[in-house]
């Protein structure tokens, strides 16, 4: 049963994140990766919710599954952000890939803290 929580959530996040990276993409023509930016922000936020309410004992363990692991795992991509960052380094953007890389932890870290704050304060 778990297994197939997983695969549920990654079905509906892989396809979830390529629609998003393309119309976000598609709003700012610009070299920085906003696309994958937002995607790995806003899966940051869901997982961050998701801990929150996991852990205040309103979501279950298979809650956690399909959403945390199925859906965020498929949403979010370290391996797309490092290769844009790399690319954004060999196509001589260094200042980009550097704010690509400070943006995304500081972001992704941030988004993390609030979506489990805001769950401390939907369920506690």
């Amino acid at each position: 049963m778990n297994w197939l929580l997983v695969i549920i959530g990654g079905m509906a996040g892989a396809p979830l994140r390529y629609l998003t990276d393309r119309a976000v993409q598609k709003r700012h023509d610009a070299v920085f990766p906003w696309g994958t930016f937002t995607v790995n922000v806003l899966g940051c936020f869901i997982l961050g919710l998701l801990t929150g309410a996991v852990a205040a004992g309103a979501a279950s363990s298979h809650v956690q599954l399909l959403i945390g692991t199925g859906l965020c795992g498929a949403l979010t991509t370290y391996s797309t952000f490092s290769y844009e960052t790399l690319r954004l380094t060999e196509d001589g953007a260094r200042f980009l890939a550097a704010a690509n890389v400070a943006a995304s932890v500081v972001a992704g870290l941030g988004a993390a803290f609030a979506g489990t704050a805001f769950a401390e304060a939907i369920w506690a």
